[in-house]
């Protein structure tokens, strides 16, 4: 598989998929932690379904210890409004770039996010849930402390994964489990797991997601 470097409304790697060339491909756009980059989340590749155009997208701050951030912290649970607001509206162009520059399927475009890169993947969801056919959120929130107006009454064809670590430390099971009794009242397509892990994906977790993404891309036609 070719790995390419490309800078456009954020810098990203592209992995293509096993799909023959021309044919348009489901996309999952990776979206990494605080202080980590691109890399951090393209060693799941090997894990995903072959199908998967994989683009991992490079967080637009510097954070400060090493790495990239999505926005600094005021207090967990509270992001810094100013770059939330710079990096949500910057992931959004990016999500339409990847859709307009590589032949991915506007139908099939899912995100996968850990933990300020799952905040980011539910921010973005849950207030342009047309834009996306699934979405894992691991290790996150639902960022209820910014500008943000969620669309909770239009969710209906969106598939979220939610999963969270009982001994998270970084982000406490409280904040999966708020994102729990909020989406269970959507008509969201909703799964949500707990698993006795700290902040970090696990074996467990990775194959739960894997499976269900898979599992969305062997059903036919776009569900929208």
């Amino acid at each position: 598989m070719a790995l390419e470097t490309i800078k456009t409304t954020l810098l990203h790697k592209v992995l293509p998929s096993s799909a023959p060339q021309g044919k348009q491909q489901p996309a999952l756009i990776l979206l990494h932690g605080r202080g980590t980059n691109e890399d951090d989340l393209l060693g799941l590749a090997e894990y995903l379904d072959p199908r998967f155009f994989i683009v991992s997208a490079r967080a637009p701050f510097r954070f400060q210890y090493g790495g990239f951030a999505w926005y600094q912290i005021l207090e967990v649970g509270t992001p810094d409004g100013q770059q939330f607001d710079e990096s949500y509206q910057r992931l959004s162009q990016f999500v339409q770039d990847v859709r307009a520059k590589y032949p991915v399927d506007p139908s099939k475009v899912f995100l996968l996010g850990f933990s300020m890169g799952s905040i980011m993947s539910l921010a973005l969801s849950l207030t342009k849930p047309e834009m996306f056919r699934g979405v894992v959120a691991h290790s996150g929130y639902i960022p209820e402390n910014t500008s943000l107006q969620f669309r909770w009454d239009e969710l209906a064809g969106l598939g979220l994964f939610v999963a969270h670590g009982t001994e998270d430390p970084v982000i406490p099971i409280e904040f999966g489990r708020r994102a729990h009794a909020l989406l269970s009242k959507s008509q969201a397509d909703f799964t949500y797991r707990e698993y006795p892990i700290g902040h970090t994906i696990s074996e467990e977790s990775l194959s739960d997601f894997s499976a269900w993404l898979r599992k969305k891309l062997d059903v036919p036609g776009d569900m929208r």
